[in-house]
């Protein structure tokens, strides 16, 4: 038990804040069974539960800076080696060396947040994401008191049910040595730092962010695990495009699949768009495609992969679509796009 344990005893008991109190309670019976003393961490937790003094928060109404996330249970589209680390992160839950503290980086439509949502569903724990918008005050020094009450929030959760997700952290903390507004931007990460070293490792923080490069070294050091998203290969994009589509033209009552084609367009293209912006292209084509026309989709999307760019049926055979391919994509009935073949 810490000194700053018994400080919040005596704290809470005289504010008659009986919620917090309780918690406080949990939190050093944890620290108790984590250093072995079981006795002492049962008497805790007997005392508190006899008396009713403890509820789980289930609602979590009364947070001010978390907000609970409702999970859609929507498929997740990962490359495998990205899908192992997720894995073993959640594997880790329970074990005497867990993995309490992660960071994952990577560019935009990665998939970070969405991990961070399945973690939570197979962990079978209620996801709290920060409110970014909450804690970022203009007024000077506020920032840093609401990461302050923020934290205070967290320590009083029930350890064992909870994710914490701090979705773009780079908004809130970044490198000490920033040349914008040096003070308070330092005054901000230490005391992020400082109060985030004080979490239980109960608890699974997990962190997403675009811009890694201008994180602050000591920050880096307090995640346990730094998992980076940019290890799509080609053909990772192109099966997570499969995937993609396979899901969501079940919903369609007018498209067939052609996996072949489809994987040939990825194929000839210079630059994939990952899972966040596919998942966005693959559904416009699919809900704007013509009902008359099973396959009118293709065509959509190869438009819309290309930026729209004019279809030459010369390019399109250099590139090694068959004349039926090329009927899909533009539309020109496979008679014509043979005639204009031999016209060129």
């Amino acid at each position: 038990m810490k000194k700053q344990n018994v400080i919040n005893l005596v704290k809470y008991y005289v504010e008659k804040n009986d919620s917090a109190f309780r918690s406080e309670v949990l939190e050093i019976a944890n620290d108790f069974e984590k250093n072995g003393e079981f006795e002492i961490s049962r008497y805790l937790m007997d005392l508190i539960s006899t008396t009713n003094y403890y509820r789980p928060q289930n609602n979590y109404k009364d947070l001010v800076f978390l907000k609970k996330h409702v999970n859609q249970n929507k498929p997740l589209f990962l490359p495998d080696a990205i899908k192992d680390d997720i894995i073993g992160i959640v594997k880790s839950a329970g074990k005497s060396i867990n993995i309490s503290k992660v960071l994952f980086w990577g560019e935009p439509g990665t998939g970070k947040t969405e991990s961070a949502y399945q973690i939570a569903r197979l962990m079978n724990r209620d996801l709290l994401i920060a409110r970014m918008e909450d804690l970022i005050d203009s007024h000077l020094g506020q920032t840093s008191k609401n990461i302050i009450l923020m934290f205070d929030e967290i320590r009083h959760l029930y350890s064992n049910n909870v994710v914490i997700l701090f979705d773009e952290l780079d908004s809130l903390v970044m490198n000490r040595v920033c040349n914008n507004d040096l003070r308070e931007m330092g005054r901000v990460t230490s005391t992020f730092l400082k109060e985030l070293d004080d979490v239980s490792d109960r608890i699974l923080i997990i962190a997403t962010t675009n811009m890694v490069d201008s994180f602050d070294k000591a920050l880096l050091r307090r995640f346990d695990a730094k998992v980076s998203f940019n290890r799509y290969t080609k053909e990772d994009l192109i099966d997570v495009s499969c995937e993609i589509l396979q899901s969501l033209i079940k919903k369609s009552e007018t498209s067939k699949t052609d996996i072949r084609l489809f994987k040939k367009i990825l194929k000839n293209c210079e630059t994939i768009p990952y899972p966040g912006d596919l998942v966005q292209l693959i559904k416009i084509s699919l809900a704007f495609s013509a009902d008359d026309n099973e396959f009118d989709y293709l065509r959509r999307f190869y438009l819309e992969i290309n930026n729209n760019e004019k279809i030459n049926i010369q390019n399109l055979t250099q590139k090694g679509f068959t004349t039926r391919e090329i009927e899909i994509l533009t539309g020109i009935p496979k008679s014509s796009v043979s005639r204009k073949l031999k016209e060129d």
